[in-house]
């Protein structure tokens, strides 16, 4: 939903994990800028701010996108998942067992990349990790345990007794 409150600013709402969320923006507010400063979920980092390091990315409708280049009036009816929305993915557990956390900075957007990739991907190989994990930069040089972590949340989405 979309309500116009004057002529600089809207009114709209979000669904974002799973919740909505009523936001006021300017039209050429980011869904980066609106997740951070009008809903508080502060696990998208604001970062290159020009889509090149990944560290900022959300899933719209499923799908991973870089926050700082998408306007929130696009995001209106589509599902939004933060890193927030993901406490239960096997990725973050990964991550963690696997020491694929550096500083940290990168992560949130490497944890939902990477629930996308397994979502999408449950049987990937080491080719289709590396091409989906190309879209996310680590400045610590921790590709090799991130790699290994999706492989293990790989694993562990597999030997999960089905939901359906």
């Amino acid at each position: 939903m979309i309500n116009s409150i004057d002529t600089t600013k809207t009114i709209i709402q979000l669904l974002v994990n799973g919740e909505t969320h009523d936001a006021v923006i300017r039209s050429a507010d980011t869904l980066l800028h609106t997740l951070r400063e009008q809903l508080g979920l502060t696990g998208a980092k604001k970062a290159c701010e020009n889509g090149d390091c990944g560290a900022c990315t959300v899933l719209v409708n499923g799908e991973p996108m870089h926050s700082c280049l998408s306007l929130s009036v696009e995001a209106v009816n589509e599902p939004i998942i933060t890193i927030e929305g993901l406490l239960d993915s096997p990725v973050q557990k990964a991550f963690i067992e696997k020491w694929a956390i550096q500083c940290g900075y990168c992560t949130s957007g490497f944890i939902v990349n990477a629930h996308a990739l397994i979502e999408k991907h449950p049987d990937a190989e080491d080719e289709t990790i590396e091409e989906w994990l190309q879209s996310n930069l680590c400045r610590c040089t921790g590709y090799q345990e991130i790699k290994e972590a999706v492989k293990a949340a790989l694993l562990e989405k597999k030997n999960l007794p089905s939901t359906g």
